[in-house]
């Protein structure tokens, strides 16, 4: 596929006022609401553009997947440091940046929007505009290509996505440690203090399993310093791209995020503890409202990964209004993906 079929694409759904429905994979069809509109299909448009190991920047093209990308960055020593699911090799790097969903690494790393350093998007007026740059020293537009993450395609249509990658990690130990939630969140709370090498750390309901990653000489002075076992590395694996026992529960799946410091909090249903506590995953046939009100009273919020008529925290007011202004103003013909993350969207 070509760039000019994606223009084409856009400029027909401008002059005949029709809705696009922009997919990649459709790995992330579950999240969010269900879109009206014509597809368009960027799976075709894929392959790098620029890589230079030396400069830890990799440009590529919105519907290559996730796992061709990694693979050229694995045999050069290097990674995703935000770790995003592939979800069965299903996601494209497009999908990646506008779902901005980030593995277990990510309080320790950061999150998929703090490795973008440029984009290429095709604008609501048929336009292919360029945002940021292949360099961390150029800012100009960098903001715009970060607030594409997340936006689930609702602000246009992401062609090619410049990153930051970093090397792997010399050393990686998985370890596990037999601990209640309460006790490992408090636990957790006092090493994140401590220079402590932990890359991933997850309460599964009956054991903490931690990642170490560094140095052989930090990893294992960490690993000896907190007492643990050795458990199996694939478990960061399944975390990541959900596929633990914990996900197979027929309930909806609940996203919570939260303050570090919030302890266990008191929710019908089952949950794991992700992101040291930051991120906590329920399954619960709980009333969407109390579930939101129970964890705005703790200081977050709460994202509806199975079918659900709102999946998304509701805006306040004046929080939807820039929201609208900002669809209206690199959407104005209001194509791209309406209603996915709001119906005033």
């Amino acid at each position: 596929m070509s760039l000019d079929t994606l223009l084409d694409g856009v400029h027909q759904a401008i002059a005949q006022g029709t809705p696009l429905r922009i997919r990649g994979g459709d790995s992330k069809a579950f999240l969010g609401r269900a879109t009206q509109g014509v597809a368009l299909d960027t799976r075709g448009y894929r392959g790098i553009v620029s890589y230079d190991p030396t400069e830890l920047v990799v440009t590529v093209r919105a519907g290559t997947p996730l796992t061709e990308l990694s693979a050229v960055l694995d045999a050069a020593g290097q990674m995703l440091p935000c770790e995003p699911p592939d979800f069965d090799g299903q996601a494209t790097v497009g999908g990646m940046l506008a779902a901005g969903l980030s593995g277990p690494r990510r309080p320790w790393s950061g999150a998929v929007r703090d490795f973008v350093l440029g984009t290429r998007v095709i604008a609501g007026q048929g336009e292919h505009l360029r945002f940021g740059g292949e360099v961390m020293k150029n800012v100009a537009g960098y903001d715009l290509s970060r607030l594409l993450a997340a936006s689930f395609g609702s602000l246009g249509l992401i062609t090619e996505v410049s990153l930051k990658v970093l090397p792997k990690p010399r050393c990686c130990a998985s370890l596990k440690l037999d601990l209640s939630p309460e006790e490992a969140l408090r636990r957790l709370t006092e090493w994140g203090q401590q220079s402590l090498p932990i890359s991933g750390a997850c309460h599964d309901g009956e054991v903490l399993h931690l990642r170490l990653e560094g140095g052989e000489g930090s990893v294992a002075a960490a690993h000896e310093r907190l007492g643990c076992i050795a458990a199996d590395g694939q478990f960061w694996h399944d975390l990541r791209e959900q596929r633990l026992t914990f996900f197979r529960d027929p309930r909806p799946l609940w996203r919570l995020s939260l303050p570090f410091n919030v302890p266990a909090l008191e929710l019908p249903g089952a949950q794991l503890l992700d992101w040291a506590g930051a991120q906590r995953w329920l399954k619960s046939d709980a009333d969407a409202v109390q579930i939101r009100a129970r964890v705005s009273a703790a200081g977050g919020h709460a994202t509806c990964f199975s079918a659900c008529e709102q999946p998304f925290t509701p805006l306040a007011p004046a929080l939807l209004r820039y929201h609208q202004q900002l669809k209206a103003r690199l959407d104005p013909h209001g194509i791209f993906n309406p209603g996915r993350l709001y119906p005033e969207l």
